[in-house]
């Protein structure tokens, strides 16, 4: 080969490797140059919401209208008011994007995100690049305006968001009465350039009249800076009358009617429903994504709470620019409110308040129920408080009233709560031992004395019964003296496993149909009685037995109900109850009368243990109770729960149940009867059911 054809090849080879070469450099260049890449780290920084790294990306012309602060502060107030979240940045015909040499280009893009309106899908979004040298390199930024954050936004011109509040459901009883409603009430207010004439005088009156601190009224007068502003001091009733005459009278005092949450039923119904509050930092993060905002009232306690997201509601609002050059808005998105549901309980107000008003507040639980259709009629916790002190305000003597009614726990929900039955719970004892043939009930048991263990393997443990006037007991004088021996001696004849599997029968150990927490009924712990003397005890409500009220009046509905138990219902769905069947046959339609006759006879029977419950011409039956909580038998401290549960035979309409707590010193049982007697009093004279 000559030289100079080497020569061109060596030439043609070294130009192949240039333009390789060339192109190579070319590539790293633009790629990482390009304005594509640039706004893609602008479009990942937004979805962050990083708004101080999209601001460095920013051109240089850019920079000298706006500051960094400026910038951040924008998107800061614009996006925390809408509450934008899950930003999602789509740049459209990407693949048409060519940037050549050009030294401008736009990219087009779309935005989707969620606001608090709902979901935002926003077109028409145009990224203008420049390429300019910073720092002796040639790089893209991001020419930006107003329109960067809506398309339709210019200088000047402001974001607002109207919010339209949903409006919250409201609890009523069966009749239609109000139990939490959106009703009247008044805001007192003060105008302090009227009111600071005579300040002194004013606030010492003004906390007298509606029985609070000077130093409540003097914080938030401090609170204020405009005397033309009224400053809001607390809500009161519309009911409380005496009150608003009282303010009327003092100058510069406005008493204006606003709307807010009211609670009709008062005390007795403060465990049931419970009130609404403001929304805690914690319960606004634990709730996020549910509509809450930092002013958002949320259910506490009762009702309310349980069925917070059903009475919520969904929140509404409206995205709009507030246009600068002629007053006009622009709307970016609109979101209507939803009211939340309306809730109709089966629970009889007069009836509630009739139970809670003879418990005298003595701490304790009432359930009344329906024994035909499972209607829950009542759940009453004893002492309760007024749930309107917490959409109002608390006086002062509330606050004394509540310190001193500490050591009865007005805030603890006892009818939802589990408790031993003590001699109630002989119902099922008596359900299953006739069941299963292992009572029979004209069949005399003889029982000597007050004391009785099976056999020396028990220790010093021994059943005692209260009263030692008959020696043989068949299962009517057991029922009417409330003989603790017979029903243990029975138990001991079931056996454990067809002990177990007969209370099982009444539900015990399952979860209420209900939609409340009431807690969970046991026989024992893990479903186990342990041994004999265990054994006999739990055949008389003690041992390890826990009811609560409701679940003890289901069970004793099942004597009025053909020997079963409805489902309990505490709502009205489609303006009626739907009643089903929860448990069929939990007592044999042979052992119905047989145990209704026994009960019957604990109120008939002068020798009854709830003869003073007697209401003559109604036919009731019944059985008292009380539990014994105590370490062990040595135990002589121990405190005493009372129960008595009650019924109507005739034309059963209602099973009422009832636990006073500590009656040791109070007769027993005894100190619960006559609140009993007064309720079925009440009930089957009143004229409404």
């Amino acid at each position: 080969m000559s030289k100079k054809n080497l020569k061109i090849i060596l030439f043609v080879i070294l130009g192949i490797i240039l333009v390789i070469l060339g192109v190579f450099m070319f590539n790293i260049f633009t790629k990482g140059e390009s304005a594509t890449k640039t706004f893609n780290t602008y479009k990942n920084n937004w979805v962050k919401q990083d708004y101080k790294s999209m601001y460095n990306l920013l051109s240089s012309e850019t920079k000298k209208t706006v500051t960094q602060k400026q910038f951040v502060d924008k998107y800061t107030a614009i996006y925390s008011g809408i509450e934008a979240k899950n930003i999602s940045i789509k740049v459209e015909n990407e693949d048409q994007i060519k940037e050549g040499n050009k030294k401008n280009i736009n990219i087009p893009f779309s935005i989707d995100m969620d606001t608090t309106a709902g979901k935002l899908t926003m077109p028409g979004y145009k990224a203008s690049m420049v390429k300019e040298k910073i720092d002796n390199k040639k790089q893209w930024t991001i020419v930006w305006d107003e329109k960067m954050i809506f398309p339709s936004m210019e200088t000047g011109d402001k974001v607002r968001i109207t919010p339209d509040l949903a409006v919250r459901g409201e609890i009523i009883d069966r009749d239609g009465k109000g139990l939490a409603i959106n009703g009247t009430m008044n805001t007192v207010g003060i105008h302090p350039s009227r009111f600071n004439a005579n300040k002194e005088t004013n606030i010492s009156e003004m906390a007298k009249i509606l029985d609070i601190d000077v130093s409540l009224i003097e914080d938030k007068l401090k609170a204020n800076s405009n005397p033309e502003q009224l400053v809001p001091i607390v809500n009161i009733l519309s009911s409380e009358t005496a009150k608003k005459d009282g303010l009327d009278k003092l100058i510069g005092v406005n008493v204006v009617p606003t709307t807010g949450r009211v609670y009709p039923g008062g005390e007795a119904f403060g465990a049931l429903i419970g009130y609404i509050r403001p929304i805690t930092a914690e319960e606004l993060k634990k709730n996020a994504n549910k509509g809450y905002s930092s002013v958002s009232l949320i259910g506490a306690k009762g009702l309310e709470q349980v069925n917070e997201d059903r009475l919520k509601g969904e929140n509404g609002a409206t995205i709009y620019i507030s246009k600068v050059k002629d007053d006009s808005k622009v709307v970016i998105l609109k979101k209507e409110s939803k009211a939340g549901e309306n809730i109709k309980l089966s629970v009889n107000t007069d009836l509630q308040k009739k139970i809670y008003e003879g418990m005298k507040k003595e701490p304790g639980a009432s359930a009344a129920i329906n024994p035909k259709t499972g209607e829950v009629l009542a759940l009453v916790s004893s002492p309760s408080f007024d749930s309107n002190a917490y959409t109002t305000y608390k006086s002062n003597a509330q606050l004394l009233a509540w310190k001193n009614e500490s050591a009865k726990e007005p805030f603890k929900n006892r009818f939802s709560a589990a408790y031993s039955p003590g001699s109630t719970f002989k119902l099922i004892t008596a359900a299953i031992g006739l069941d299963n043939g292992k009572i029979k009930p004209d069949e005399l048991v003889g029982i000597t004395g007050k004391k009785w263990q099976l056999d020396g393997s028990w220790g010093p443990h021994m059943v005692t019964r209260v009263n030692d006037k008959v020696s043989s007991v068949n299962l009517n004088s057991a029922f009417v003296y409330s003989d603790n021996i017979y029903f243990a001696k029975s138990a001991i004849n079931i056996g454990a496993e067809e002990f177990i599997k007969g209370s099982n029968k009444f539900g015990i150990g399952e979860k209420l149909p209900i939609g409340y927490p009431i807690a969970n009924s046991q026989i024992a712990n893990g479903n186990k009685i342990k041994n004999d003397s265990a054994l006999a005890d739990t055949g008389y409500g003690q041992g390890e037995v826990l009811m609560s009220p409701l679940q003890l009046a289901l069970s004793y509905s099942a004597v009025v109900n053909d020997g079963t138990i409805m489902s309990p219902t505490l709502e009205f769905f489609n303006e009626k109850v739907t009643s089903k069947v929860w448990k069929e046959s939990v007592i044999s339609k042979d052992n119905i009368n047989i145990i209704k006759n026994d009960l019957t006879a604990v109120i008939e029977d002068p020798n009854g243990t709830a003869h003073d419950v007697k209401i003559d011409g109604v036919a009731l039956a019944g059985k008292t109770g009380t539990a014994e909580l105590k370490k062990d038998d040595s135990d002589t401290t121990g405190k005493e729960n009372g129960w008595f549960v009650c019924m109507d035979t005739a034309n059963p309409k209602i099973v009422v149940s009832m636990l006073i707590e500590d009656v040791k010193d109070k007769h027993g049982s005894h100190f619960v009867t006559p609140m009993v007697k007064g309720v079925m009093d009440y009930y089957m004279h009143s004229e409404v059911k």
